[in-house]
């Protein structure tokens, strides 16, 4: 039962992943094809919302995938170099 949940988990964070990597490409071709810069930045600003939220999607599932092995403490300190991350590239 276990191994099935981690392997759920697994096809998640893949997902989430591929989904992310989608959205990206898709961003990509709707700069093209509106093919101003200022269109491009209000893309890109869209995007910025895209990749925090799937870092901590993504994280959060492999944390849960990894419960039974790791320690609180170390969950903590991965959970607290996450937020660092994300607070370090705010705007």
């Amino acid at each position: 039962m276990l191994s099935l949940l981690r392997d759920n988990i697994l096809y998640g964070m893949a997902g989430l992943r591929f989904l992310s990597g989608s959205i990206e490409i898709i961003a990509a071709l709707l700069m093209l094809y509106y093919g101003t810069v200022q269109k491009a930045v209000q893309i890109n600003a869209g995007l910025a919302m895209v990749g925090p939220t799937v870092l901590i999607l993504v994280t959060s599932l492999g944390l849960i995938g990894l419960a039974d092995k790791l320690e609180f403490w170390r969950m903590a300190v991965v959970m607290g170099g996450v937020g660092l991350i994300l607070w370090g590239v705010r705007g």
